[in-house]
C-alpha cells in the first residue's frame, strides 16, 4: 500500500512539473521574440483564411499580410471581402485575391481548388465556424440549422485541409492552423453542439500533427476562451476576452510550441484552472442552472452595441 502511495504521489508531481514546464515555455513565447520575423514567410507565398470576413479570420490576414505573405480571403460575404482587400493592399502592400464561398454549403470545393490552382500556399487558417448561439440553451432549442454547422464547423476544416496539404507535403514545408473553441477541451452541456464540432477540430487537428510532422509541417489547432467577435456579439474586453487582434498577435507567438494551444497565456492559465475542477461539477445540475440564470445575464451584460 505504501509503495502505491509513492508512485501515485510521484506520479501527480511528474503531471505538475509537466504543466510548468509548458507554461515556462508560454512565458518565454510571450516575453521574448524567439521566431524571426521570416519564419512565416519561409513556408510559402500565400496564406489562405476562410471566415475572413470579420473578426479572428479578418484579423489573421491583416497579420499574416504584415509579415509580407500574399493572402487569399474566402468568406461568403463579397463586398466585406473586396472593402477588406483594398485595405490590406493599401496598408501592406501584399498581393490580395478574394473567394466568395458558403461554408455552409457542401458543393463548394471544386470551386475554390481552381481559384487556389498554382499558388503556393504556405500557410491555411481554417477560421470559419458557427455557433449556434451566444447563450446557453438545451439541444432542442438550438437555432439554426443543424447541418449548415457541420458543414461549416467540420466539413471546411477537412476539406480546406484535403486541398492544400498535398502541395505542402511535396514541398516539405507548410503551416495549418485550425481555429476551435476552449470549451471543445471536454464536454459543455448546454453548448453540445458546438462543443461537439469544436472537439472534432482537435482531435483531428492533433492526429494529422502526428502524421506529417516528419515532413516538415506544422498542424496546430487553437482552443481560445472569450474573444470579442461579430460571432461573441462583440463582448466587452478584460483580462480574460481578448479582441480579436489581441489574440491572432499573440497566437503567432506560439506556432512552435506544439499541437495545441489555447493561443493566449491568460487562456493558457485557465484551461489550466478549468482542468482542476472535477468533470462531475461541470455536469451537476447545479452548474446547468448556473449557466442558464447567471452565466445568462453575464452574457447580456456584457454584449457590445455595435
Amino acid at each position: 500500500m505504501e509503495q502505491l502511495f509513492v508512485s501515485v504521489g510521484l506520479l501527480v508531481c511528474l503531471v505538475c512539473l509537466l504543466k510548468c514546464m509548458r507554461l515556462s515555455q508560454y512565458l518565454l513565447l510571450h516575453s521574448w521574440k524567439v521566431l524571426p520575423r521570416s519564419f512565416l514567410q519561409s513556408m510559402g507565398q500565400w496564406a489562405v483564411i476562410t471566415g475572413a470576413g470579420d473578426g479572428i479570420g479578418k484579423a489573421y490576414s491583416f497579420e499574416l499580410a504584415k509579415h509580407g505573405l500574399n493572402v487569399v480571403l474566402i468568406s461568403r460575404t463579397l463586398e466585406k471581402l473586396q472593402a477588406i482587400a483594398e485595405e490590406i493592399e493599401w496598408t501592406t502592400r501584399s498581393r490580395v485575391k478574394i473567394i466568395q464561398a458558403d461554408f455552409t454549403k457542401e458543393d463548394i470545393y471544386d470551386d475554390i481548388k481552381e481559384k487556389l490552382k498554382g499558388l503556393e500556399i504556405g500557410i491555411l487558417v481554417n477560421n470559419v465556424g458557427m455557433l449556434p448561439s451566444l447563450f446557453p440553451s438545451h439541444f432542442l432549442n438550438t437555432p439554426g440549422e443543424i447541418q449548415s454547422l457541420i458543414h461549416c464547423n467540420i466539413t471546411s476544416v477537412v476539406k480546406m485541409t484535403q486541398l492544400v496539404l498535398k502541395h505542402m507535403e511535396s514541398r516539405r514545408k507548410g503551416l495549418i492552423l485550425n481555429i476551435s473553441s476552449g470549451i471543445a477541451l471536454c464536454p459543455w452541456p448546454l453548448y453540445a453542439l458546438y462543443s461537439a464540432s469544436k472537439a472534432f477540430v482537435c482531435t483531428f487537428s492533433k492526429a494529422l500533427h502526428v502524421e506529417y510532422r516528419a515532413k516538415g509541417i506544422i498542424i496546430q489547432v487553437l482552443t481560445p476562451y472569450a474573444v470579442s467577435t461579430p460571432m461573441t456579439k462583440y463582448l466587452k474586453t478584460n483580462m480574460v476576452t481578448k479582441t480579436a487582434d489581441e489574440f491572432v498577435k499573440e497566437s503567432l507567438k506560439y506556432i512552435t510550441i506544439g499541437a495545441e494551444t489555447c493561443g493566449c497565456l491568460t487562456h493558457e492559465i485557465l484551461a489550466i484552472f478549468l482542468n482542476l475542477i472535477p468533470s462531475r461539477v461541470f455536469y451537476s445540475s447545479t452548474f446547468q442552472r448556473f449557466l442558464l440564470t447567471h452565466y445568462s445575464d453575464y452574457l447580456k451584460h456584457n454584449i457590445s452595441n455595435r
